[in-house]
């Protein structure tokens, strides 16, 4: 028995109980041994975080492909897991010491604090996995994979050391970003680019062999810069080859102020002419843009700063040797100083001694930690790096070859830029939480590169003697004895960046290195669901390791989704104050009205626009399956053993059978094709007024007439359509058609693992033949196999479509009219069919009831053309008139539109007049913009429907 009312929170607790004690998301379930798999890996979620919106929006298209191919009878496996993510994790802690004034990271020791770590990680790690099982993820659970498991880090050893003695693994001194705060270098993707109102110094270079005087231009070179307190660490002043300012001076030297240093003038095309002074300073060491053009004239590149962005300059004798007295006690006073109180102390130093020229105003992006928040350092250091270049070109042939596709396909040009511009991949990290690098180093600091310590002392004690550092019995006794040993070679204490390990994600979970039944079956998966913010950090990077280990792509298709921004357009951030919390909305309106509100509105290239009123109508339309269900039911409607929808008699449930057939191809169709809001649009559209608001308005007289054979066979086919209803929005709303599949009827299984329908998808005996063909054909791996649909579709009545159609359309139209005229509904109107056809005549007759009393139609009529002063509607290519003379006032009406038709004009030209405003449009926010578009859009279609009943009156009068 259906409950009178819906309520989510009763009953998805208990169907996810109810999938669990079933083990229906299994991978691999006795019943699927000889079905084709399907495999999808979860982008794994950091183990710190808890589920956002974007984790919503990404899981629930997983979740709809991975609900779908089982409901068609894959062995679906769709992998879950979760990521260590090194430094939020290790923030994580070390905010708790700190909160609970225990001893700090460093004093605990790197032993203590990791346990620290993995006991936080036991205890509040899985927050995200229970929220995902809210959510209604159909993981299969009991392959959870986490980044740090023994079997991912064996996995993670392996490839360090493969990539190693390729040559593609090696130590180098590059410029990364830097972290001053966490004293570690970080991805670009944890760097965000802040726009902060600063400074441009403009700065006085004396020219070597002239004597400097401030008011002649001639004894020096201005340059222009952003961070006085590097010049310290210059390496050269760059003019453009062009710049017939500077091309004298190209070869000679200047001075650099405070220092005393000579520094070559060269001549480089990255200075630019229009900016600045057209002459610029280049510090190497501290700008990515002046290492390249350091590297280019082979300039020193010189570390002015520590790792804690203070100034460093005491060791470095070139700074003091033949210094004046007081640049000598400056650089000893500036010794230790933070950068940025530095920078005052140089530019009021530069000022007293002239070679301040002038400041302006300056607003810039600045780059900062994600996570620090503090501005992010240019830093060289030796870090560990990947020939990213080398493995990057057959991932750049794989997609441009379509064995890997993009979806929407205009991504594959940003991969193609990023890949072909790829630099090397720096990967070592200064924490202490995650995979730590797998090299020791000898006493003369010989680099052991070795998966485990026990190689590593192998390699490095077999070295030794041959090298005779040591002898044969010393190294032997170093091998049995640890205490003998101790010391002689260390470990190098970084960890690898987080992005390494997830790498190997679609592999790795699999049972790499070892060759697993698992990874024969699943690898390469399907396709993968994720954002377009790391096709780079993590997309091209899976590509390019699958690729190399696997030697075959990861997946054959990557879909990329938009971001879910408010509903004005806005990106959320917590600053903005427009979070909106998903685990909120699931509380106030239910798991699955979230989801189908963030299915429907996934249109392919188009970022969401979430507003909470667009779930709550969703919610709504739950309440509506739910009130329809319960309508059947209390109407005796339940599944006929053996019914067969084809063989029905009655036109109005013929016309419902080609209907839903039609419906579930249309929803097929679209979830094949990742057309995820086109698909939710189809059956929302189905359900909502097909199916509710026509066939059962239209089956009650039928229902609540006497019994019969026309009775029997209504109830059959409303309960079989219901089904039909309950499977294609199963793997939307997966809670509620679950429960509805259960209370409906007495039924063997779950819903979850129910067929797709067989008369548009896949029968036993078609899947038994894939599955023999791709037995005997080499050529046919599983990800390659695909679900063959029907060339016509297996139930179609045109006649019947064309009977209900009609009326359906005609109310419709009838209705249309009637809003647009503001006709009260206790007024009936006649109708007359002009003109019509003898179909349509019987038509009329046979409905003449229901098209009464569901359009507020009094007499109907025929005639051989429409009566003066009646509105025209053609209705399928005949017309029917609304004789309104006498019921509505024509020339009021028609001053009421013609105001409206202002209004919607007046509301184009404002919108575009503002789209039009290049000012506008370059400098409003981008949500600003997109509601002016919006603006116009409603307008435009608005001045459309006017402009139509206005045609209507004319004809009318």
């Amino acid at each position: 028995m259906i409950e009178k009312t819906y309520q989510p929170a009763d009953i998805e607790a208990r169907i996810s109980r109810a999938w669990e004690d079933a083990e229906a998301f299994k991978a691999g379930r006795p019943d699927r041994r000889d079905a084709v798999p399907y495999s999808i890996v979860i982008p794994p979620p950091n183990v710190t975080g808890s589920l956002h919106m974007g984790h919503a929006l990404n899981n629930t298209l997983q979740d709809i492909l991975c609900r779908f191919e089982r409901m068609r009878g894959r062995d679906v496996l769709w992998q879950p897991g979760t990521d260590h993510a090194g430094i939020a994790t290790q923030m994580v802690v070390e905010r708790q010491l700190m909160e609970r004034q225990e001893p700090s990271r460093r004093d605990m020791g790197r032993a203590k604090f990791l346990e620290r770590v993995w006991q936080w990680k036991a205890e509040s790690g899985g927050v995200i996995v229970n929220q995902l099982k809210r959510l209604g993820a159909s993981c299969d659970w009991s392959r959870e994979r986490f980044t740090m498991d023994e079997g991912l880090s064996r996995a993670v050893a392996k490839v360090f050391v493969e990539l190693h003695r390729q040559g593609l693994i090696y130590k180098d001194k590059r410029l990364v970003n830097w972290d001053p705060k966490l004293l570690t270098a970080i991805s670009d993707l944890e760097v965000q680019q802040i726009e902060v109102k600063g400074s441009l110094w403009h700065l006085r270079y004396p020219i070597e062999g002239k004597t400097f005087d401030p008011a002649d231009p001639s004894t020096f070179i201005v340059v222009a810069t952003t961070r006085p307190e590097t010049m310290l660490g210059d390496s050269a002043v760059a003019v453009n080859p062009e710049d017939e300012r500077y091309t004298h001076l190209i070869g000679k030297h200047v001075v650099l102020p405070l220092v005393g240093r000579r520094i070559p003038i060269v001549a480089d095309e990255y200075s630019d002419p229009e900016k600045g002074s057209g002459a610029v300073k280049i510090t190497p060491a501290h700008d990515f843009n002046d290492f390249e053009v350091g590297k280019r004239h082979h300039l020193p590149q010189i570390n002015v700063l520590d790792i804690e962005g203070k100034i460093s300059v005491a060791d470095n004798s070139s700074y003091l040797e033949g210094l004046p007295e007081g640049a000598r006690e400056f650089a000893e006073e500036i010794e230790g100083t933070d950068r940025f109180a530095a920078r005052k102390m140089i530019v009021a130093w530069l000022d007293d001694f002239g070679f301040l020229e002038k400041i302006e105003p300056n607003v810039h992006m600045v780059p900062h930690g994600d996570r620090s928040g503090v501005v992010i350092e240019p830093f060289l250091t030796d870090q560990w790096y990947v020939d990213a270049k080398t493995l990057a070109q057959p991932a750049i042939a794989a997609v441009r070859s379509g064995e890997t596709s993009f979806v929407p396909k205009n991504w594959e040009k940003t991969y193609f830029e990023w890949m072909e511009n790829i630099q090397p991949w720096c990967i070592s990290r200064q924490l202490w939480w995650g995979h730590q690098i797998p090299a020791w180093y000898g006493p003369d600091g010989k680099v052991f590169v070795a998966e485990t310590e026990e190689e590593a002392v192998g390699n490095a004690l077999g070295y030794y003697v041959e090298q005779e550092v040591i002898t044969p019995a010393q190294a032997h006794d170093m091998a049995v004895d640890p205490v003998k040993r101790e010391g002689f070679i260390t470990r190098d204490e970084d960890v690898l960046d987080t992005w390494f390990s997830s790498a190997l994600w679609p592999f790795s979970t699999l049972g790499w290195p070892d060759e697993t039944p698992e990874l024969d079956r699943y690898y390469p998966t399907d396709v993968l669901v994720t954002g377009f913010d790391i096709i780079f950090f993590w997309v091209a990077r899976m590509m390019m390791m699958g690729l190399h280990f696997m030697d075959d792509v990861p997946f054959p298709t990557v879909y990329i989704h938009a971001l879910v921004r408010d509903e004005k357009g806005a990106k959320m951030s917590k600053s903005k104050g427009n979070v909106i919390d998903p685990l909120n909305l699931i509380d106030q309106y239910g798991a699955d009205a979230l989801r189908f509100t963030l299915a429907a509105m996934a249109a392919q290239g188009r970022d969401i626009k979430l507003a909470t009123s667009r779930v709550e109508g969703y919610r709504n339309f739950a309440t509506k399956l739910w009130n329809a269900c319960r309508f059947a039911e209390m109407n005796g409607c339940a599944a006929a053993k053996d019914f067969d929808f084809t063989a029905a008699k009655d036109t109005l449930n013929r016309w419902i059978a080609h209907e839903t057939v039609r419906a579930v191809r249309e929803v097929t169709e679209a979830i094949e094709s990742y057309r995820f809001n086109d698909a939710a649009e189809a059956a929302y559209r189905f359900v909502w007024n097909v199916y509710c608001d026509w066939y059962l308005e239209l089956a009650k007289p039928v229902l609540m007439g006497e019994d019969g054979a026309a009775k029997t066979e209504t109830r059959a086919m409303v309960a079989w359509a219901r089904d039909e209803i309950l499977k294609i929005l199963h793997p939307f709303m997966p809670f509620i058609t679950e429960e509805l599949w259960a209370v409906t009827a007495s039924r063997d299984g779950l819903l979850a693992l129910a067929p797709w329908s067989r008369k548009t998808g896949m029968s036993d005996e078609e899947m038994s033949m894939l599955v023999a063909s791709a037995a005997t054909d080499p050529m046919a791996g599983p990800a390659m196999l695909s679900i063959p649909e029907p060339e016509t579709p297996d139930f179609t009545d045109d006649a019947a479509e064309a009977e209900i159609g009609w009326v359906v359309d005609l109310v419709t139209a009838i209705r249309s009219v009637r809003a647009e005229m503001n006709i009260v509904p206790s007024t009936l109107t006649p109708l007359v069919l002009a003109g019509a056809s003898a179909d349509t005549n019987a038509r009329a007759s046979r409905w003449s009831d229901v098209i009464k009393r569901l359009a507020r139609v009094g007499e109907i009529s025929f005639a051989d053309a429409a009566p003066q002063g009646a509105v025209q509607l053609l209705v399928r290519g005949e017309v029917a008139a609304l004789p309104l003379k006498g019921v509505v006032d024509f020339a009021a009406e028609q001053v009421r539109l013609e105001k409206e038709l202002g209004k919607a004009e007046a509301d184009i030209k404002r919108a575009e007049a503002k789209l039009a405003n290049e000012k506008f449009v370059a400098n409003a926010a981008e949500e600003v913009v997109e509601e002016e578009r919006e603006k116009r859009e409603a307008a435009l279609a608005r001045k459309v429907k006017i402009l139509e009943a206005l045609l209507r009156l004319k004809n009318a009068s």
